[in-house]
């Protein structure tokens, strides 16, 4: 017997509604913070990497783990206002990536 591929499902709550005009509305708004915030993390990390002075390094990652908790924030505000999906995935595929991951890193980095 072979087993059927579960379909993955969009995970979303009722959408509060917002006008649909050509100005920025509240959704709007959101996505681009949210987007924005996206982008500082990334270069932050760059920063991160880049940083030779450790006093320097500590302000970078301190203003790094604000915008990572800003953006879960938004995140988190938009998931609620149904502003945002996710697509749900089989429990028997994640643990099987997961298990890669594993097996992976214990051939690269073997304690």
């Amino acid at each position: 017997m072979t087993k059927q591929p579960i379909q993955s499902t969009t995970i979303q709550n009722t959408e509060t509604q917002v006008p649909k005009t050509p100005q920025m509305n509240d959704r709007d708004y959101l996505n681009d913070l949210l987007l924005t915030e996206k982008y500082l993390g990334t270069s932050y990390v760059h920063a991160l990497q880049e940083a030779s002075h450790q006093a320097l390094y500590q302000d970078i990652k301190t203003v790094f783990d604000a915008t990572c908790d800003h953006q879960r924030d938004l995140f988190n505000l938009m998931f609620n206002k149904g502003w945002y999906k996710v697509e749900s995935q089989d429990p028997q595929k994640i643990q099987q990536t997961q298990q890669q991951f594993s097996q992976y890193a214990q051939q690269q980095f073997p304690q």
